[in-house]
């Protein structure tokens, strides 16, 4: 599975940073632009006029095969001659973002469900039945992937404890506790999914006990007994230092609700002073990944990391302390005196604080999550959901011109807005804003803007283009992060890696890799930051 190859060095990491937000500030306006306000801002002129003139006549797959794949994917063929600006666009653009797979040569047949669901579309072969239940295809594909991975960290750290930050429903916990051996301590900020949580462990055990009895009829030997996963219902705090983390892993013992309860043999104890661990977090939300990797860079006691980002518009940043949608975890302050200021999510390194241009707005980081390859699919199958973004435009000019402080108004999605008519589409938006239905429609002028389908699906291609670029600015001012803040006092390790080159370990101690270890077509936040202190 691990094989060498080409990497970084720290000061290539940094010097990509560099690249990154200097290339990032000559086109925000694609990167903070909102395609819900293509006409109201009327956008498609923002672009160059050499731009617009090849791109406004492109068909759906072209957009894809000349601008969102890269040269690896094969022969391009041109109409016209195209602007070397443009060009230069599009190649740094690719050449900035981490390969978000190992398969340089994909095509569009190759947009498929990863191998393990060959025989079964909602059930990989990969799992046993009893990990499969209450458990989606995607989830199934990572809980897979990231168990086998964080089973080989702890392998290597010689660490048996294992802590699932952001657990939810528990399905990455069982996977790791039940199928792979390990001792597991889940926190979850939810009481609601730390209840199923245990309540699915309890439907797991009796489903693995019924299969030991049909195959221990003839044996005389008491079953064994399972180590189940403890729970802990707790809010983990970005403010707050590593030592209130530690001290939430111990409280709050979740009990199991099924009559199976008697066979649960929880493990001892807590983690303690001394007693080492492995983090892990499974799409860990907005703060909450960095939160994790600034206590495994604090805590003695942990190990190693495995770390899955996701939403990174909720990502706190100077300018921006409070994101849209982010709640603000419950007042701890006078339970726990170990508060500290906190550190915002970006950027964490100091390095990349110095950069001219490093700030990320809400609406690039937003960006930054949308799934590029569902979006190529879309394109090549020339999907009618491609015409959602001209609708929700088109209504925009509608909302303003009535309610002009409505601007921007979340209408959340439209079901099968893709099925619907404009006008059916309108009233049902409008009603959710309180509006009525009737709101005056010029047809010529609503006529106009359904024609500009083309160009909002090319400018929003143009701006999902930026979208890996972002992501790699987030992701690799985290790793020069745990570079800046390495053990001087640990060894340095060799490099250890998979599928093709990432990051090199650091002298400092801290060694460090990013890893696309999820099929990017099923996942599109396939990327895990993997990090491991070297011991002395």
């Amino acid at each position: 599975m691990w094989e060498h190859s080409n990497s970084l060095s720290a000061e290539e990491q940094k010097e990509l940073a560099k690249r990154i937000t200097s290339f990032l500030s000559q086109y925000t306006y694609l990167s903070e632009s909102y395609i819900i306000e293509f006409f109201t801002e009327d956008l498609w002129h923002k672009l160059p006029l050499s731009w617009q003139s090849v791109l406004q006549h492109l068909s759906y797959p072209q957009v894809a095969e000349l601008l969102l794949l890269d040269a690896g994917h094969g022969h391009r063929r041109y109409s016209c001659v195209w602007p070397l600006s443009l060009l230069a666009f599009r190649a740094t653009a690719h050449s900035l973002a981490f390969p978000r797979s190992s398969w340089r040569s994909q095509t569009c047949a190759s947009l498929a469900k990863p191998e393990e669901f060959r025989e079964n579309l909602n059930q990989s072969s990969l799992l046993a039945h009893a990990f499969r239940k209450h458990v989606k295809p995607k989830k199934q594909h990572e809980i897979h992937e990231l168990g086998t991975l964080v089973k080989q960290l702890c392998e290597r750290t010689e660490c048996n404890q294992v802590v699932d930050v952001g657990s939810g429903q528990g399905h990455l916990t069982r996977y790791l506790s039940f199928g792979l051996g390990l001792s597991v301590t889940a926190i979850e900020a939810d009481p609601t999914l730390v209840a199923t949580a245990t309540k699915f462990d309890g439907q797991l055990l009796c489903a693995l006990e019924k299969e030991r009895r049909k195959k221990q009829k003839c044996s005389s030997e008491p079953p064994p007994t399972e180590t189940c996963p403890r729970h802990v219902t707790g809010w983990v705090d970005p403010k707050a230092s590593w030592e209130v983390f530690i001290q939430q892993l111990g409280i709050d013992h979740a009990e199991s609700f099924t009559p199976c309860k008697k066979r649960l043999r929880c493990p001892a104890g807590t983690p303690e002073a001394g007693r080492d661990m492995v983090l892990t977090g499974l799409h860990a939300c907005g703060d909450l990944s960095p939160t994790l990797l600034r206590h495994f860079v604090k805590c003695p006691h942990i190990r190693a990391i495995t770390s899955v980002a996701c939403c990174y518009m909720k990502l706190t940043t100077k300018e921006e302390p409070a994101p849209p949608g982010v709640l603000e975890p419950p007042d701890t302050s006078q339970s726990h005196p170990d508060i500290l200021v906190r550190d915002f999510g970006y950027p964490m390194s100091m390095h990349v604080q110095g950069l001219p241009g490093h700030q990320l707005s809400y609406k690039a980081r937003e960006a930054a999550c949308h799934a590029m390859e569902d979006y190529v699919e879309r394109l090549h199958e020339e999907s009618a959901l491609l015409r959602t973004h001209c609708y929700r435009a088109a209504l925009e000019v509608f909302i303003t011109d009535s309610r002009p402080d409505l601007r921007r108004a979340g209408i959340q999605t439209v079901k099968k807005a893709h099925l619907l008519t404009f006008n059916e589409y309108a009233r049902l938006g409008l009603a959710r804003l309180g509006l009525p239905p009737s709101l005056p429609l010029d047809e010529g002028r609503l006529e106009a803007m359904l024609a500009q389908q083309g160009r909002v699906v090319v400018f929003f291609s143009l701006a999902l283009l930026l979208a890996p670029v972002v992501e790699t600015l987030v992701l690799l001012d985290r790793i020069i992060y745990l570079q800046e803040n390495g053990d001087p006092r640990a060894a340095y390790a060799g490099l250890w890696i998979i599928k093709f080159r990432l990051i090199v370990p650091s002298p400092t101690g801290v060694h460090s890799q990013l890893i696309p270890l999820f099929d990017p077509n099923f996942s599109p936040r396939n990327f895990v930051l993997v990090a491991q202190k070297t011991p002395e």
